[in-house]
């Protein structure tokens, strides 16, 4: 898919952090597309780590049967990445604000690397 194909789709569906802390709790499918060491110093609990240069190659390890939440730092990784899913066939909510929406809210972070 060309750059011009890809960025003229229509918008990703995207939700605030205060929309999302119910999703979360409920134990949702969420990614952080952030890099490896920015995950590492801190994330939402229960994210899973697919850095955004790897989202495409990785989307096939996603499961197609429920809703995936993306997140990022500030909100605009999270938005390319439901738009890269949302290509691929996945279907994926951005989470507005991101990681520093969360944490501004003083909801929990985990810091550390955890398994995918």
């Amino acid at each position: 898919m060309g750059i011009l194909k890809f960025f003229g789709r229509p918008g990703v569906k995207q939700i605030s952090v205060e929309e999302f802390v119910p999703i979360q709790r409920s134990g949702c499918y969420l990614i952080d597309v952030r890099e490896k060491h920015e995950y590492a110093g801190g994330h939402v609990p229960g994210a899973r780590s697919f850095p955004l240069t790897q989202l495409s190659r990785r989307a096939q390890e996603l499961p197609r049967d429920r809703e995936i939440h993306v997140i990022c730092a500030s909100g605009h990784r999270s938005r390319v990445g439901a738009r890269i899913l949302g290509a691929a066939g996945v279907e994926a909510t951005s989470v507005a604000g991101g990681t520093a929406a969360w944490a501004h809210r003083e909801l929990p972070l985990v810091k550390g690397p955890r398994p995918n």
